[in-house]
C-alpha cells in the first residue's frame, strides 16, 4: 500500500512538471508572438505614414499636371495671336500673318518688291495704312502743309500762320478744323505715337512769359498737344511735346519769306511695334 502511494506521488509530480514546462513554453511563445505583433504594428504605422506621404506627393503632382494642362490649353488658344522673340528674331503667329497679308494685298507690287524681311513688310503695311488715312482726311490740300513719308515715319509740317498769331503760343480757333483732321489720322492708327515739334525763325524773342525761342517752340508744341488731347480725344500717352527753337531751319533766315517757312509745327508720327502687334493680337482674338 505504501508503495502504491509513493508511486502515485511520483506520477503526480511528473505530471505537474510536464504541465509547467508546457506552460512556460506557451508563455514564451506568447511573448514572442506579442513582440512580433507589436513590431508588425509599428511597421504598419510606418508604412501607413510613408503611404500617406506618397499619396500627398501624387496629389501634388496631379494638381501640377492639371495646372500645366490648363496652361497649355490657354497657350494653345493664344498661339494664333501671340508674338514671340526667338534668338532676337520676331516670330508672328499665323493669325497675325493673315492680317498682314490682307493689308499687303492692297499695296502696290513695286513697293513690296523691296520688302525682304518681316520688318520690311511691317514698314510697308504701316506706311500703307497711314497714307490711306492722310488721303481720306484731305489734310494735304493746303500749300502751307507739307507731308513727307519716310518708310514708317510720317512727318507733317504745318505753317505757323495756320496755327498761331505772330509771337503767340495760343492756338488760333481757326486751326481747330485742321487739328481735328490730324486727330482723325492719329486715332485711326493706334499703333503710332506722335511727337509735336515746335520750330521758330532766328529772330530773338523775350517778354514776361517767354525767355527765348526755345520757350516759344516748347509752349507752341504743348499747346497743340493740349488741344489734341482735350478737344479731340487723342490718348495723351501717345503724345510727345518737343521744342526745337530755331536750331533746325529749313532755309536761311535771310528774308521774310524764308523766316515764314522756318516758323512751323512739325507732327512726327512714329511707329510703335509693340502696339502694332498688340492690336493685331486683339483683332485676332475678335476675328480668329
Amino acid at each position: 500500500m505504501k508503495k502504491i502511494i509513493i508511486l502515485l506521488s511520483v506520477i503526480t509530480i511528473m505530471t505537474s512538471c510536464v504541465s509547467k514546462k508546457k506552460y512556460v513554453a506557451l508563455e514564451d511563445r506568447y511573448d514572442i508572438t506579442k513582440g512580433n505583433l507589436h513590431k508588425s504594428t509599428i511597421e504598419r504605422e510606418l508604412l501607413e505614414a510613408k503611404f500617406a506621404k506618397i499619396e500627398k506627393r501624387v496629389s501634388s503632382y496631379n494638381e501640377k499636371i492639371n495646372s500645366l494642362r490648363d496652361l497649355n490649353s490657354g497657350l494653345q488658344k493664344e498661339n494664333d495671336v501671340k508674338l514671340d522673340m526667338i534668338d532676337g528674331v520676331v516670330v508672328m503667329s499665323n493669325a497675325m500673318r493673315v492680317k498682314m497679308r490682307e493689308t499687303l494685298s492692297n499695296v502696290d507690287s513695286s513697293e513690296l518688291a523691296n520688302a525682304i524681311t518681316l520688318k520690311d513688310s511691317i514698314n510697308v503695311a504701316l506706311a500703307y495704312n497711314l497714307k490711306k488715312s492722310i488721303v481720306n482726311s484731305d489734310l494735304g490740300d493746303s500749300d502751307d502743309i507739307n507731308i513727307n513719308i519716310d518708310e514708317t515715319v510720317v512727318m507733317i509740317s504745318v505753317s505757323d500762320k495756320l496755327l498761331f498769331n505772330t509771337a503767340s503760343y495760343r492756338v488760333d480757333k481757326k486751326a481747330y478744323k485742321l487739328l481735328e483732321k490730324l486727330a482723325g489720322i492719329i486715332n485711326s492708327e493706334p499703333s503710332m505715337d506722335v511727337m509735336i515739334e515746335g520750330h521758330t525763325d532766328a529772330r530773338s524773342i523775350h517778354n514776361d512769359v517767354l525767355k527765348d525761342n526755345w520757350d516759344l517752340s516748347v509752349k507752341r508744341a504743348t499747346s497743340i498737344v493740349r488741344v489734341l488731347e482735350k478737344k479731340f480725344a487723342v490718348d495723351p500717352s501717345r503724345l510727345i511735346a518737343s521744342g526745337r527753337g530755331s536750331s533746325i531751319p529749313l532755309v536761311e533766315n535771310n528774308s521774310r519769306e524764308n523766316r515764314a517757312k522756318n516758323r512751323r509745327t512739325r507732327i512726327v508720327i512714329l511707329p510703335n511695334l509693340n502696339k502694332f502687334f498688340g492690336l493685331l493680337a486683339q483683332e485676332g482674338v475678335i476675328k480668329p
